[in-house]
């Protein structure tokens, strides 16, 4: 009986240690927002050298008859495109900014029609249905109104990355809101230490970390080539520690985890 009883309590310990963390690994995830050339130029070669894939959030304006080609590749090749919108709308407060694109001039509805478009556009890209999202500026409201929620209830998105700083490591997989998955924007970071630094912070935790890039040797808000490069080559040295996933890969391992 008492084997019996001590087997049960061992199971029980092992489902609900599942349950909190989906895999023995930690997870990292490389997102790279805006469609930008040097993450065509350079981010993409790297990341194929190194053997790993990542989550790119396309913004509809910069994807041009002429790169859609090479984002077709890119797709081709295990990375996932994803929906940042189609003109990237942002709080505009200096003047400087289109207009148009003001997102304090946009309503929920104009939100989410933008973002449905965007669908279209990346079906006719790589035809795939499902789609993650990345908030433009990481800014959870248009015209002063929260439009997660109704986001949530469109079915136009599975799940959605936010903003977050050097501490953003995720880790209660169980309450982790699909919508809402924290990440760190590497934006003025110059050295390799310092975004493997995160890595292993990530490590120790044992949890999930997704990293936001934009320009990667170029463009702007820019990560330097060789610091991306060696990032790139402390996660292929440890992948028998680390899980690198597609941000889809990621949140769909963590949803499965949290339904056992």
């Amino acid at each position: 009986m008492r084997k019996i009883l001590l087997l049960f309590l061992l199971l029980n310990l092992t489902i609900n240690a599942y349950t909190q963390q989906p895999t023995k690994k930690a997870i990292i995830v490389l997102t790279y927002d805006d469609a930008l050339q040097s993450q065509l130029k350079v981010a993409l070669p790297q990341l194929e050298s190194a053997h790993l894939n990542g989550t790119f959030f396309l913004a509809g304006y910069n994807v041009t008859p002429a790169s859609i080609p090479a984002w077709r590749e890119v797709a081709k090749k295990g990375n996932e495109l994803a929906n940042h919108t189609l003109y990237h709308p942002c709080i505009i407060t200096t003047g400087k900014g289109n207009p148009a694109n003001n997102s304090a001039n946009y309503t929920v509805y104009t939100i989410l029609r933008e973002i449905s478009e965007t669908n279209n556009l990346l079906y006719a890209v790589d035809g795939k249905t499902s789609r993650t999202f990345a908030y433009p500026c990481t800014e959870l409201a248009v015209g002063g109104v929260n439009y997660v929620d109704s986001l949530r209830t469109s079915g136009l998105i599975k799940y959605a990355r936010i903003g977050g700083n050097a501490d953003a490591v995720i880790t209660d997989f169980k309450t982790l809101d699909p919508l809402l998955v924290p990440s760190w924007a590497a934006v003025g970071v110059t050295t390799g230490d310092e975004l493997i630094a995160f890595v292993k912070k990530v490590q120790q935790r044992g949890g999930m970390g997704v990293f936001m890039f934009h320009g990667v040797g170029g463009d702007y808000l820019t990560t330097p080539a060789l610091a991306h490069k060696q990032l790139l080559t402390y996660l292929r040295q440890h992948a028998n520690e680390i899980e690198v996933l597609t941000f889809q890969q990621a949140m769909d391992k963590v949803s499965q985890a949290k339904h056992h």
